[in-house]
């Protein structure tokens, strides 16, 4: 347990102390941080969950309270990063017991413990002053719960599993819909059992769904809006349909984009000018039905465009992160925007060609995840006798890869799957470790040499 836990400390302060001496904290904080750090100091300031003036509706309180909290809100950025690095470190032990449950006859559990403090999207990830770290062991926490339900048929320990699902979505929305098919699952697991089968359920259910529905009533009776993040609205609108009528015009996302004003309040509206007088939650299920209506009248075009996202999501390297931390990714200009655009041949090209040394990093993220998926497929393979835990394992993974593809897709969606993939991998290189050892045990393998 020790070298991979140190590993994994210690690869990620030296990141953080190399990324602090050559960006400071500008990258840190770069993109979507100030949009979690701004309602947190309204909160803890003024008693108000709020941004620019009005009632925050995109981003659930669960990762502004934790920056608030941690120092981020108030300025500490390098504090906050090194409790991320301590949560990183708690999530490498759940995911080392949870590899233990899985494949209970080998050495998975160290095994998974290096894949995850080598994974170059979790190292990354982790000195953002973003939500993925905190969602990612809320996350564990609920997959190694249902792993022990199973061992245990214990209802506390299913609805701690419940009430870290909670958690996990107050901090990333994306998994507010995964407790309806772990409640299906649970249900079909527990069949033969004739109190379970409906305890299990409930018991999740009964740990998750009214604590997430206090939110969105404070939504309605704040603002008339009834969802649990009007992200959901805006990606719709912005990102899905727009890019299904992107294609259909022949244009890029950005350009239709630009068209539906998505640069802020002030350009939307002058897109938009019959909205001025409109309350934000009707703008939103204005959003809401306009985007419905474009995706249902072209469901062919963005199954596709939704099929992209999710390979996007599924094989992006995650080296782009590394390298802007660092201050040495190249201009945007000169790099290939969108590949789902330019294509992968073309952008790989261009990537070679204009920055050769960028590209070898790229190759060798990416070379690390298809191993990854490799030996994860073949963990599945051979894990007969722990079919629970691998299909509690594949189809959370799969919710996630799922839900994460469409235009906004980025490879950073892919976090919540890292430790999917390193258990699985984890099984499937023990198994590759034991056949070796048995092979060099084997007496029959043993080669005598004649002394002279």
């Amino acid at each position: 347990m020790l070298p991979p836990l140190a590993a994994s400390i210690c690869i990620r302060v030296l990141f953080l102390v190399a990324v602090f001496l050559r960006t400071g904290t500008r990258v840190i904080t770069q993109g979507d941080s100030a949009s979690y750090l701004e309602p947190a100091r309204n909160l803890f300031l003024h008693g108000a969950y709020a941004n620019q003036g009005q009632i925050e509706l995109d981003r659930t309180p669960g990762y502004p309270i934790f920056t608030a909290l941690t120092g981020a809100a108030s300025g500490n950025i390098l504090l906050t990063a090194s409790i991320q690095i301590a949560l990183a470190a708690l999530t490498l032990l759940l995911i080392r017991k949870i590899a233990m449950f899985t494949f209970p006859n080998g050495r998975a559990g160290s095994i998974a413990s290096w894949l995850f403090a080598l994974e170059p999207l979790s190292i990354a990830s982790t000195v953002r002053i973003m939500p993925e770290t905190l969602f990612l062991l809320f996350l564990v926490v609920v997959i190694e719960r249902l792993l022990t339900f199973r061992l245990t048929s214990s209802l506390w320990t299913l609805s701690i599993a419940g009430l870290s699902l909670t958690a996990a979505t107050y901090v990333r929305p994306v998994s507010y819909y995964l407790v309806i098919p772990l409640a299906i699952a649970l249900a079909i697991a527990c069949r033969n059992q004739r109190n379970l089968r409906w305890q299990a359920p409930a018991a999740l259910l009964l740990s998750t769904v009214p604590l997430l529905s206090v939110w969105q009533l404070r939504n309605e009776f704040e603002t008339g809006y009834g969802g649990f993040s009007s992200i959901v609205e805006k990606n719709l609108y912005f990102y899905q349909s727009a890019e299904v009528t992107a294609e259909l015009h022949k244009i890029s996302l950005a350009a239709q984009q630009s068209n539906l004003g998505y640069t802020d309040a002030a350009s939307y509206l002058a897109h938009h000018p019959e909205q001025i007088d409109w309350s934000n939650a009707r703008r939103l299920r204005y959003m809401h039905s306009t985007s419905l209506a474009i995706l249902a009248q072209h469901r062919s075009l963005y199954l596709k465009t939704h099929l992209a996202g999710m390979g996007v999501v599924a094989f992006t390297p995650g080296a782009t992160e590394f390298l802007q931390l660092l201050d040495l990714y190249p201009s945007q200009e000169s790099m290939p925007h969108r590949i789902l655009n330019e294509g992968i041949l073309h952008s790989t090209w261009l990537a070679l060609h204009d920055h050769p040394w960028d590209a070898f990093w790229m190759m060798s993220f990416e070379a690390y995840l298809l191993c990854l998926y490799i030996f994860a497929t073949w963990g599945m393979r051979i894990s007969q006798r722990s079919t629970f835990a691998v299909l509690t394992l594949v189809g959370i993974a799969l919710y996630f890869l799922i839900i994460s593809g469409g235009a906004q897709a980025v490879g950073r969606y892919r976090l919540p799957i890292v430790p999917e993939l390193c258990v699985l991998a984890a099984g499937g290189l023990s198994s590759f470790r034991a056949k070796e050892k048995r092979g060099l045990e084997d007496p029959a393998r043993r080669v005598t040499i004649p002394l002279a």
